[in-house]
């Protein structure tokens, strides 16, 4: 029996590549797609792939209530995924977001939530299955080597800064690094933001740039030695094998999970 699933942000980039995968597998049904502009006409046809006989709704709740959906894949904005999961939680559907920006004491909330309603949740920084290596393997690494900086470069649409990515492998990394601040005692800034964002004494550069997709490098030193760990998404279709993934795990879960690693053997 398919998974039926509905994609709110279904119009955008990574939103219309979640289309395509989810029409292709057979296993997963393609139900309707939101969109804060658009309110009818088939969703295949706007986005190029032709006529798939599911429609638009501007108003996400309306798409979930009308019809028989198993999982909501968001690929939204920061300024509305909280309400997005909540809305598909009360309404028994199992929320899988791409979307970063909601902070921990949300997460907290929404995995209270997700556990009260017995429905699975998956929020997922990256969906590349690249970048979750890195993310292990950084960690790994810290191990050994402590001092480390992080540099995360994305397009210059991206709304937030760090980006989840960045800030999941920086949390990785702190659960086995003993926290100290990397640098000289008597560094100063000649410019204000020139060392980057500090996550428990090591740096998080941001870069936005036209042209780059999702780029992250997990920079390590030590005495006489660097090791760096690279990770670039060049086409959105590198996520999708981790919406597929996530999308089929969520059915199994009761409560929320915080990253894709998570859920990879």
């Amino acid at each position: 029996m398919s998974i039926k699933v509905v994609v709110a942000g279904a119009k955008g980039k990574m939103g219309s590549e979640a289309v395509k995968m989810i029409h292709q597998d057979e296993n997963l049904a393609f139900v309707a797609g939101v969109d804060s502009k658009l309110s009818g006409g088939d969703v295949g046809e706007t986005i190029g792939i032709g006529p798939i006989g599911a429609p638009f709704y501007h108003d996400l709740e309306q798409a979930l209530s009308e019809n028989e959906v198993d999982v909501l894949v968001d690929l939204t904005t920061p300024a509305v995924v909280k309400e997005h999961m909540i809305t598909a939680i009360q309404l028994g559907v199992r929320p899988v977001v791409g979307t970063t920006g909601l902070s921990p004491e949300d997460i907290e909330e929404l995995d209270k939530l997700s556990k009260e309603r017995n429905v699975g949740a998956i929020i997922a920084p990256n969906f590349a299955i690249g970048a979750i290596l890195m993310m292990k393997f950084a960690q790994q690494a810290a191990k050994y080597m402590s001092d480390v900086e992080i540099i995360e470069m994305h397009h210059d649409q991206k709304l937030d800064a760090p980006s989840g990515t960045a800030i999941k492998t920086a949390e990785l990394i702190g659960e086995v690094r003993e926290e100290h601040k990397q640098g000289h005692p008597e560094e100063k800034e000649e410019l204000d933001g020139a060392r980057g964002a500090f996550y428990q004494g090591f740096p998080i550069h941001s870069v936005r740039l036209p042209g780059l997709v999702a780029h992250q490098q997990v920079m390590f030193g030590g005495e006489g030695q660097s090791l760096t760990i690279r990770h670039d998404s060049i086409n959105r279709t590198s996520f999708m094998p981790g919406v597929q993934l996530a999308i089929n795990k969520v059915m199994t879960l009761h409560g929320l999970v915080y990253g894709l690693d998570k859920i990879m053997d």
